[in-house]
Parts: structure tokens; sequence; C-alpha cells
């Protein structure tokens, strides 16, 4: 089975993670996936392929040389973001891209164009799985799990000497929960990497300090003729709220190492108002000013309404793990090597999001992330280019057989 083979089998399952189920994985189908990648890896000679009762799929491929080498692990997620549909993906290969536009979906009019989405430009000449524009393609992160599972396939049909490698494929990492019940002593690795980075070159080991906030308010409704002085209405509240964060720190006006405020979901009624953001930012310092700055907010809104009026709950998701990488530079070095060595240039850049290697990272398992090859991450005109997720794959095996030179 080819890489390409196998992503398309990989995105014809809909994996799409909730915030809400309060289920281990979110989702069900995230486990029937599991399931899936472990009679692949069963079929590859990973004898002890199995997935765990949280979801959580691990394997092993055994060392084939006498060295006394540390132990590598790769790692990728299942679930696809709930920031757009998950299924049924109906996924195609493009004719080699020409430069214009590409039509997802004539009766609809959706069309993938090189006018809204400049890295289209980059890929002129390659051939580009993309959607029908009605879903996402789920190349965030399947592609890394497909091309973990291809280069494992080299690594076990080849007779170049390379060490043990452990494999890992989470759930629920879209929202956040994807480290949650990572079994980092018995997955048994030194130093991994998790493959859920986008074009190819990308190589991090910078990312946001991350938090969720929830803002619950509480009004007082009453009759809008006797209201004077009274009716607290909560989705007015809400909006002033909303109008105390600085308007130009959003996602929208913010690019690099520039943090942001950004709310994901907005509900209101007269008696009851609720907001829910993320906060990012890659400096720890400015990261926790932002969450004073939305404390600052919630005391106002009761100084103007009345103590309880809002209930602010703010949670840490993850940090910066670049200081726990910077102490093992050598990582980013070997991947860097590998990368030059197949002719792909390093793109070493902060990740303006988040992956399971951050927390793992500061449970003991150094992470940095690598490229999985996909663009436009979350939404309908996510795309990846084939020649790419076939060089990724080559790329990881590669890492591995250095590390053995």
């Amino acid at each position: 089975m080819t890489v390409i083979e196998r992503f398309l089998k990989l995105v014809s399952f809909d994996t799409t993670s909730s915030e809400t189920s309060g289920q281990h994985p979110s989702t069900p189908n995230q486990k029937m996936l599991g399931e899936e990648l472990v009679r692949q890896m069963l079929a590859l000679g990973i004898c002890d392929a199995h997935m765990d009762d949280a979801g959580y799929v691990y394997g092993t491929i055994p060392a084939n040389c006498a060295k006394d080498l540390p132990v590598y692990g790769l790692i990728a997620h299942m679930d696809t973001s709930p920031d757009a549909p998950g299924g049924p993906i109906h996924a195609r290969i493009t004719e080699a891209y020409d430069g214009g536009d590409i039509v997802l979906n004539e009766a609809q009019g959706i069309v993938l164009s090189p006018r809204d989405y400049a890295s289209l430009q980059k890929h002129v000449g390659k051939r580009l799985i993309v959607t029908d524009g009605t879903t996402l393609l789920g190349a965030d992160d399947k592609a890394g799990v497909a091309e973990i599972l291809s280069a494992a396939e080299l690594l076990l049909s080849s007779n170049r000497p390379h060490g043990t490698v452990k494999i890992a494929f989470t759930p629920d990492e879209e929202i956040g929960e994807g480290a949650d019940r990572f079994d980092v002593t018995g997955f048994g690795a030194d130093y991994a990497y998790t493959v859920d980075g986008g074009a190819i070159g990308e190589l991090e080991y910078e990312n946001f300090n991350a938090a969720s906030a929830s803002v619950e308010i509480t009004g007082l409704s009453i009759h809008p003729g006797s209201a004077y002085g009274k009716m607290v209405n909560a989705s007015l509240v809400a909006m002033e709220f909303a109008a105390l964060l600085p308007a130009l720190e959003t996602p929208y006006f913010t690019d690099g190492y520039e943090g942001f405020f950004h709310l994901t979901g907005m509900e209101g009624e007269v008696e009851h108002a609720k907001l829910s953001y993320i906060i990012r930012d890659h400096d720890r310092e400015k990261f926790e000013a932002r969450k004073a700055v939305m404390e600052k907010a919630a005391r106002e809104m009761d100084r103007r309404y009345g103590k309880g009026t809002v209930t602010l709950n703010v949670r840490d998701s993850y940090f910066n793990m670049r200081e726990k990488i910077e102490p093992c530079m050598f990582l980013v070095e070997q991947a860097k090597s590998a990368m030059l060595e197949l002719g792909i240039t390093p793109k070493v850049q902060p990740i303006r999001g988040g992956t399971d290697g951050a927390r793992l990272s500061f449970e003991g398992l150094p992470c940095p992330n690598l490229c999985a090859g996909g663009e436009n991450f979350h939404g309908r005109f996510e795309y990846v280019p084939v020649e790419d997720m076939e060089k990724i794959t080559e790329l990881l095996a590669t890492i591995i057989w250095n590390i053995a030179k």
C-alpha cells in the first residue's frame, strides 16, 4: 500500500473530535480508526501493535543492529478539527497543478484559488489531494499518520541499520487532550518527533502557550417597559466584555510571534450569555498578562452590574516547548540534516498553534514537530501534495537511519 493509498483510506473515517462529549476518546469513530491502524500495523509486522481503552494506538519497530542507540518515537494524531465538517470526505487527486483555479465543487461554485491561497503557487507541477469543498480533508493529521506507517514499512523492509522505533497515534489532539492519557513511561522512547506540521520543510520547536477561557454571564430579565435601572441584559454585557479586549489582538491581525485572544463561540439571551475564547502567546509573561486582562474585564463587568454577573474560568492547555527542546537541539539538527540530504529546504519557525509534543516535552519526552505536508488546515480548502507526502515518508525513515550511522 502506498502512502497515498493509505492516506485516502484513513480519511474515509470521520474522526471529528468533540469538546463537549465528556468521553475518552471524545468520539467513537476515533476508536474505529484506531482499530484500522492496528490492523495495518500488524500487517506490516509490528507484532505488539495495540489500542488501549482510551483510544491510543502503540507499536514497536525493533532495532536491527547491535549498536546501543537511544529509542526514538514517531507520533501523530487521529482526530480532525471540529472547526469544519469532518465527513463524508470526498477526496480526489488533481492532475499536475498548473497555477490556476481548482474547481472543487462545480454545482456549489466552490473554487480553490491562488488569489485566496497564495501557498498554491509553491506547488505548481505537483498533484494535489483536495476535497469537494464541503468538508475538511483531514491531512491534519492523517497525512502524518499515513507517512509514519509508510516510513515504518520502509524501515521493516530494508536491511539498513536502525535502532528501536516506537510509534503512537493519539486521539483528541485537536481539542487539546491528545496527551492527557498518553503513557509516556510505557511508550518507552527517549526522544520523539510529532509529524503534525504543515508544508514540507517545516520544522518547529517553539509553540504557543495556550489556555481556554469560558465567560458565563448572568443577567436579569424584566419587562422592558419597566426595566429602567433594573434589567441586566446578559447578551449586551457579553458585548461589553468583548469590547474590553484589545481589538487588534485577534488571529486576523497577528502573525509570527504575536499572540492573540480568539473568540471561538458565543450564545446569549437576556438572562444568560456565554463566550468561549482561546488565549495564545509564545512569550510566557505576555501569556500570563493576557489572562490578567480577561480577569480585569470580568471584574469591571461585576463593578458595573453587580457581583456575580460574570464567572470567568481559565484553563491552561499547554506551554511553549522551547525550554524543553533547547537542551536537546540535536533533535532539530538531525531533522535539518536529513531534509538537506533529501533536497528539502528546512524552514525552522514557531508554531502558531500546538501539538501533542508540547505537552509530552513537559512530561519528559522531548518532542519537536515535523512537517506532514498539508496546507489550509481546519477548513474546506485544505489540500496536500502527493509528491510531498512521498518525500516526507522518506524523510522520516532517513532520520531514523541516520541516527544509526
